[in-house]
């Protein structure tokens, strides 16, 4: 939020520079980004001056152009080519000289001597908008009679140079996000280091009501959405530019001057925080404004001309007729002031901060209005700012207050009561800090001392601190103000000793399996938690019901919490193939988030809620690429599983203590479940469905693999990792042709071998696949390798054939396998 040097000594005195100005709000937590000079209008004017059209002469290749020559007080005139259509000789006009930097918006051209139809321009006679003090373009300035030739321009129109201060807002500080709020942050900071300083802003005791000319009632129908509504009636305004001081306020802080009424209304929000809503009373239909909700997919057009659909839930400003204005977000298209507007009805209200959110959210808006009503702005402050825009409005735009003001209050918002204790303060402090000096900085800070004895006091905070609600909230804003950098550092440190526990153990690991994949040539990549519902519309797999869902959510983008990882990785998968960077190999560690209807307990409000951590792979495009030792290569299913099975033999679980199933779903077109015999799934793995592939704008197959890490470290509790010299013993190779069905697997097959020989059996290979001519219909042939070996001494021709005959009748009892 920019914030004016000079406007804030409106409120407070102080003769602190503004560098020193934006050190002091840092230190009581008012972050200052940075201190800039600026002019009211960007560039100053420099280089521009004021100058006399002697000469003015139709331009003989233009049916529209002009040739002039121009008195810029510097001696000789200079030849100015111009095609403005009201340019005449005797005219006082305002001259860009070669040199000059002009600027529309953030892009800047430099004024250069040239060439136009073949008549050299030395400079450029300006219109409004062409110099920033404007908006118009239809013709050059025409300036009075008595503009003096040679006169810089930045004197003429008394530009300024100011100091603005950017001053980050954290969400809890509604209350400062004003000048006047900041103001009294600088307040308390200065009184605390002793300089002399008053508060102060405008009085309003010259408000009073002129007549009773335009009596406009106000109904509040949702009191709870709309606690406090007030409006005043102003007739016979004059809509028109405002003075020279309004607008360069506004301009000084970033904001583009409109006209009078509505400089009225930014002026009044920024000054002190309070939104203004300014309505032509002639398009209030019936006499009569009501606040209310509307019902649902009623249409409305906004100011910005785009048609909305209304919720029921959307707290709507409306005549006798219909909504005129989206309450405490945006105005309606038909209902603000123009240049035609007569009579005006000005708003000022608080809204419940909840609505407002909830309200900016679903339609996709966010104003300076709704960034304040969203935080909760001061309840009690809204007959102040009323009255001060009312005043401000009978100044600059004549009129009369033709009303009393309207002021709907059933149930007022008290301060807030909280019961402080100096020695809790010591405590949370680390420091004694004096009685005194903690009553003078609640005070300064605007909280009233309801009760004082020797252990505390009852303290009431103003409803504007909506962050101050406790006694801890007290102590951090005295901590602030009395300086963080004014408590020592203890001499002794305190300390509790712990133990490794599980936790601990896990992150060890992780550790471990990080830098066994990046040595695989992986990347670790980190996503966001939050995420899109829509990536689980019509899943099965990760069903939409499951999703746990954000309240307020930021975006349709990030409104659900994740389910699986597999859609972050997808995103930076596409993310870098849209950048040429095409064989991808990522692996990310997180949390995913689950619920379930049926384990809502109102007892145990995070019953239905659950989470898991996972670690997931992706692996895509080549294994091998421009290599001049080798061909090309595709990356493939087996790449993938060989990473994710060294992962779990690197933590102890070896491929003969897990079970595996083939399957295919909706992320799967071809997956394996990997689980422990007890059937806890640890891990699966596949590749994922083009379908999937699609929504994410991908060409090459994406191998996935996901591992529930929880139960990975439960399968591996028990395992101790050792390592032992190779085996001095020879292992033996047994091959086999086996005739099965074109339904079998051979993760079927792998899983019946190790089922069968646990002790010798290290490893089962697929070496060669044959499907076609003199094989049985719906049979295919697998040639499948056995590894034996004992770690203790050679395996002998009986042990063998005891071995593979085993493993033979399992084969043939349970897949109906047949030997070729």
């Amino acid at each position: 939020m920019n914030i004016s040097y000079n406007w804030l000594k409106e409120y407070v005195n102080f003769n602190l520079t503004p560098d020193e100005v934006a050190d002091a709000l840092t230190s009581i937590g008012l972050e200052t980004g940075g201190v800039e000079e600026v002019q009211t209008i960007k560039g100053g004017l420099e280089g521009i001056v004021i100058g006399e059209v002697l000469t003015c002469e139709p331009h003989p290749n233009s049916d529209h152009m002009h040739v002039t020559t121009v008195n810029i007080g510097t001696g000789d005139p200079v030849q100015i080519v111009c095609g403005a259509s009201n340019v005449a000789a005797g005219q006082k006009v305002v001259v860009a000289t070669l040199g000059t930097k002009l600027y529309d918006g953030d892009e800047c051209f430099t004024i250069k001597k040239s060439k136009l139809r073949g008549i050299e321009s030395i400079g450029m006679i300006c219109a409004e908008d062409e110099i920033g003090i404007g908006t118009s373009h239809e013709g050059i300035i025409v300036l009075p009679a008595d503009a003096v030739p040679g006169t810089p321009a930045k004197d003429y129109y008394n530009i300024q140079s100011e100091y603005v201060l950017e001053v980050d807002i954290t969400p809890n500080r509604a209350d400062a996000c004003s000048h006047y709020g900041v103001a009294r942050d600088l307040y308390a900071y200065l009184v605390q280091n002793g300089y002399e300083a008053t508060l102060k802003r405008p009085s309003v005791e010259d408000f009073k009501v002129d007549n009773h000319d335009l009596d406009i009632n106000i109904e509040v129908q949702n009191s709870e959405a709309c606690p406090r509504y007030a409006g005043v009636a102003i007739k016979g305004v004059t809509v028109k530019e405002s003075p020279e001081w309004l607008q360069n306020k506004l301009r000084l802080i970033g904001l583009r001057p409109i006209n009078n009424i509505v400089d009225i209304t930014n002026y009044i929000l920024h000054a002190y925080g309070q939104p203004l809503h300014c309505f032509d009373a002639d398009k209030i239909k019936g006499g009569k404004i009501v606040v209310k909700t509307v019902n649902e997919g009623t249409k409305f057009t906004t100011l910005d001309e785009v048609e909305r659909t209304l919720s029921d839930k959307d707290l709507m400003i409306c005549n006798a007729e219909e909504p005129m204005c989206i309450a405490g977000v945006f105005g309606g298209l038909d209902s603000g002031t123009t240049d035609n507007t007569v009579d005006v009805f000005i708003e000022s209200a608080y809204f419940n901060p909840t609505w407002v959110r909830k309200t900016a959210r679903r339609n996709g808006l966010s104003t300076d209005s709704s960034f304040r009503f969203e935080r909760g702005i001061d309840p009690n402050g809204t007959i102040y700012a009323l009255k001060e825009a009312a005043l401000l409005v009978k100044e600059l735009a004549g009129g009369t207050i033709a009303s009393e003001i309207k002021d709907v209050y059933p149930n007022k918002i008290e301060n807030f009561l909280v019961d402080f204790n100096f020695a809790k303060a010591t405590a949370l402090i680390g420091k004694e800090i004096s009685h005194d000096t903690i009553k003078s900085i609640v005070k300064s800070l605007e909280m009233e001392i309801v009760e004082e004895n020797a252990e505390g006091m009852k303290l009431s905070v103003p409803a504007y601190r909506v962050d101050v609600q406790r006694e801890c909230d007290v102590v951090e804003d005295i901590l602030r103000i009395y300086g963080y950098n004014n408590i020592e550092i203890p001499t002794t440190l305190k300390s509790s000793l712990t133990t490794k526990g599980p936790v601990d153990h896990s992150q060890k690991l992780q550790n471990i399996i990080s830098e066994q994949l990046v040595g695989c040539g992986f990347n670790e990549i980190l996503n966001n938690s939050l995420t899109a519902s829509a990536y689980y519309d019509n899943l099965e797999t990760f069903k939409s019901e499951n999703l746990v869902r954000l309240m307020n959510p930021l975006s349709n983008d990030l409104n659900v919490m994740r389910q699986t990882l597999l859609f972050g990785g997808l995103e930076s998968i596409d993310h870098n193939a849209k950048r040429k960077n095409a064989e991808l190999k990522f692996f990310e560690f997180g949390n995913t988030y689950f619920f379930n209807a049926e384990r809502k307990n109102p007892e145990k409000i995070l019953g239905a809620y659950s989470e898991e951590y996972h670690l997931s792979l992706w692996v895509t495009g080549k294994r091998v690429s421009n290599s001049w030792a080798h061909t090309d290569e595709d990356s493939s299913i087996y790449e993938l599983k060989a990473y994710l099975f060294n992962i779990m033999a690197r933590l102890g679980l070896s491929i003969g203590n897990v079970v595996l199933e083939n399957f295919s779903n909706d992320i799967y077109s071809v997956g394996v479940k990997v689980m422990t015999r007890g059937g806890k799934v640890i891990a699966t793995y596949g590749i994922i469905t083009k379908k999937v592939q699609k929504a994410f704008d991908l060409d090459n197959p994406v191998y996935y693999a996901e591992i529930n890490w929880n139960e990975l470290m439960k399968a591996t509790k028990k395992t101790e990792v050792t390592f032992k010299e190779l085996s001095k013993f020879p292992a033996v190779r047994r091959d086999l042709a086996l005739l099965i069905d074109k339904s079998v697997q051979f993760a079927d097959i792998e899983k019946i071998a190790y089922e069968s020989e646990r002790k010798f059996l290290k490893s089962v290979e697929l070496f060669d696949v044959y499907e076609g001519k003199n094989l049985e219909a719906g049979k295919k042939s697998y040639a499948v390798c056995f590894i034996l070996q004992d770690e203790n001494s050679t395996l002998n021709d009986k042990q063998i054939d005891n071995i593979m005959s085993k493993l033979i009748t399992n084969l043939q009892k349970k897949l109906d396998a047949k030997l070729r």
